[in-house]
């Protein structure tokens, strides 16, 4: 029986895909079976050969290839539909594993018992490396997943979206699943959900994940259309939000928005004037002292960026 699957899902990712993958054949344990589901998100590049030049080394490795991009959402979607494994965990094509990793992150939520295992990785920027640590200080214990959603005005578990960053039971099924057609901030909805609805989760001080960061093909330094996406990321964050979270909610917005308006230059004219549509928007959907109570806990140099955009502001 597979207990593992390590969903990798990948577009041009020629260049790195084979770092990845290499870290997870140093994974490989006799102690449980793991599989391994790359999805080709309609690669213009040898990424699919790169994959393949790995079956040897990885017994377990199956490859989804989609005729055109889908996006990151619906491409870990794809890896989900064909993973059978007792749990599951994300790869990024451009990330890679510390060897020892898995089998410890399998250890932990089997020793734990909980719905989901959350853990620290360490963010790599050319030679740096730096370790981000989950925002819960309480480790290696169960706990209620709503419980770490509040306060709204510190920084709590869905303030620390990324997927890749845990292991989950698969048997949670649509919980798993991320909204489809975002290619970006598709993993903002889907923490929300899993911290509103599973029943359980744990942190352990494990950091053997590096995330390889401000690559230039990433789309987080790419100022298209698809950075709006966070906007419809929101919305279903906060259409499915309890009164009781609106606060919280209201702040990781506010955030993210002040956020984007600082790097507001990278944008094409067009999409700044979706931008700006879009930005105005979302905060004239928020109860006017919830938005002001967000606004307020920010600091003022970013609390201001947010000025042009509230309702009766000088945009308006």
């Amino acid at each position: 029986m597979i207990t593992l699957s390590v969903i990798v899902p990948v577009r041009d990712g020629e260049a790195y895909l084979g770092d990845a993958l290499a870290s997870l054949a140093r994974n490989r344990t006799r102690e449980f079976e793991t599989e391994v589901v790359v999805v080709d998100d309609g690669s213009a590049d040898a990424t699919a050969d790169v994959a393949e030049d790995f079956r040897r080394d990885l017994p377990g490795l199956s490859l989804v290839r989609n005729a055109a991009p889908l996006g990151l959402a619906d491409a870990r979607n794809a890896g989900l539909k064909l993973a059978s494994g007792r749990y599951v965990t994300f790869l990024d094509a451009d990330d890679w594993l510390a060897p020892g990793y898995l089998p410890r992150l399998v250890a932990a939520i089997e020793g734990l018992g909980c719905d989901f295992v959350r853990v620290d990785h360490v963010q790599a920027e050319g030679r740096k490396r730096e370790t981000h640590r989950a925002p819960q200080p309480r480790r290696g214990v169960v706990l209620d997943p709503r419980e770490s959603i509040l306060p709204a005005g510190l920084k709590t578990m869905v303030d620390y979206p990324y997927a890749w960053a845990g292991i989950y039971r698969r048997e949670l099924g649509d919980l798993l699943a991320f909204p489809s057609g975002l290619h970006t901030a598709e993993d903002r909805p889907w923490i929300w959900r899993l911290h509103r609805l599973a029943r359980s989760y744990a942190v352990v001080s494990l950091a053997g994940l590096f995330y390889r960061r401000g690559l230039p093909a990433s789309l987080t330094q790419i100022g298209d259309e698809r950075q709006l996406h966070f906007f419809d990321a929101y919305d279903i964050v906060l259409d499915e939000t309890e009164p009781r979270y609106l606060p919280k909610a209201a702040r990781n917005l506010c955030a993210l928005l002040a956020h984007h308006a600082e790097l507001a230059e990278r944008f094409t004219p067009a999409v700044r004037a979706r931008f700006d549509e879009r930005a105005r928007a979302a905060l004239a959907r928020l109860p006017r002292e919830t938005l002001t109570e967000a606004i307020g806990g920010l600091e003022p140099e970013r609390a201001a960026l947010l000025g042009p955009y509230l309702p009766g502001g000088p945009s308006a």
